[in-house]
């Protein structure tokens, strides 16, 4: 039992070693982001534009849910017109960033993993060596620069998004005029608001996109292990951004 204890703890520190070796390699690798730009810009349309249908459903839903919770939560104790100044402020600083960034954990993180192991398992990446081809320059570096400046300007997107959800379901199931709506949420809108969610949104993208790469790196066991790679990176992303959500709270809002 010790012996078992033992063995998972060096295996821990073991992956987060390995794990900053691979942002060591990627810091090196910088230098090339002009050189591998169409690389990036591949990636930023993949995650970015092929992401704007479900980021759509899931923030104009997220925001009607946001209204409805919010009125149940006041009914009785405060009158709904305040729901156009607390339901945005909830979705830009924690709703918006947090939902967007699970799913694209979902989305994105595990097809990262699933693409890297593939071709690990299938030794291409042992190929793009024996081409004496940098596999972080050629397939980390284009997935984390293109996650951590897309996942931000999806954020925004969503969270618009789920404000007009919101919108439509105070005006349309809550009687809460639509005027009053948005002048609450002009008095209550805050630029800071916006930044913490964009900068959750950083952290969040940078997170995703590194962890999915890594695990990757580290598939074996053929088909199988790809599968296990997949659910293992969207496991281990989600919990990452609730951990740092919680984090970043202190230092953004609190």
């Amino acid at each position: 039992m010790l012996k078992l204890i033992l063995r998972k703890v060096y295996t821990f520190f073991k992956d987060i070693e390995d794990y900053f070796r691979l942002l060591r390699g990627l810091i090196f690798n910088l230098p090339n982001l002009f050189r591998d730009r169409k690389l990036i810009f591949d990636q930023m349309v993949h995650i970015g534009v092929n992401s704007l249908v479900l980021i759509s459903i899931i923030g104009l839903f997220t925001g009607a849910v946001t209204a409805w919770q919010g009125a149940y939560q006041m009914r009785g104790f405060a009158p709904l017109s305040i729901l156009g100044s607390a339901t945005p402020r909830a979705i830009m600083i924690e709703l918006g960033p947090v939902l967007a960034a699970i799913v694209l954990a979902g989305r994105v993180g595990a097809s990262i993993s699933a693409e890297i192991g593939t071709m690990k398992v299938t030794e291409q990446i042992d190929a793009l060596e024996a081409m004496a081809i940098n596999p972080v320059r050629y397939l980390a570096m284009p997935r984390i620069v293109a996650t951590t400046f897309m996942l931000p300007v999806l954020v925004i997107y969503a969270s618009a998004i789920a404000i007009f959800g919101a919108y439509l379901v105070s005006m349309l199931f809550l009687e809460v005029p639509g005027g009053v709506f948005i002048n609450g949420f002009r008095r209550s809108f805050a630029l800071k608001d916006v930044n913490a969610g964009f900068i959750k949104a950083l952290f969040f993208g940078f997170t995703i996109s590194s962890i999915g790469c890594y695990v990757g790196f580290k598939t074996t066991g053929g088909a199988e292990g790809v599968g296990n790679s997949t659910i293992k990176s969207f496991v281990i992303c989600a919990a990452m951004i609730l951990i740092l959500d919680a984090l970043l709270w202190n230092f953004l809002i609190g």
